[in-house]
């Protein structure tokens, strides 16, 4: 549900919970992040000079079909690009998105986080 300014509104108490679409893109690129496979999947099409075009499950030795649920991940993210439909293998990062998330994520834990407390 939205409200009038664009933002997601939750209902989960008496009162209604917003979320930026700042925060929206930072919790989408978690969530797609959220799996070692997903990260070692980006840290090899980050590490190509070209778009990859070989079969993953050669470098990561899980069934096809668990990398491609892997790969839909990334792509509904926005984080990758590329063809995923056999027989056309193409795949490569999305660097728009990457930077976009690199710039959120990155402001995110730099943050300053002074602490003024006695917890530590």
């Amino acid at each position: 549900m939205n409200n009038k300014k664009g933002m997601t509104v939750m209902k989960r108490t008496l009162l209604a919970v917003e979320y930026s679409g700042e925060e929206e893109i930072m919790a989408s690129i978690a969530k797609a992040i959220s799996h070692p496979v997903r990260i070692k999947i980006l840290k090899l099409l980050a590490s190509q000079q070209c778009c990859f075009t070989g079969e993953l499950t050669e470098i990561i030795p899980m069934a096809q079909s668990t990398i491609s649920q892997h790969l839909k991940a990334l792509l509904d993210a926005g984080l990758i690009q590329g063809e995923i439909n056999p027989p056309k293998v193409r795949y490569c990062i999305n660097l728009d998105t990457w930077l976009m998330a690199s710039t959120l994520l990155g402001g995110f834990f730099n943050a300053d986080l002074t602490c003024r407390c006695e917890c530590r």
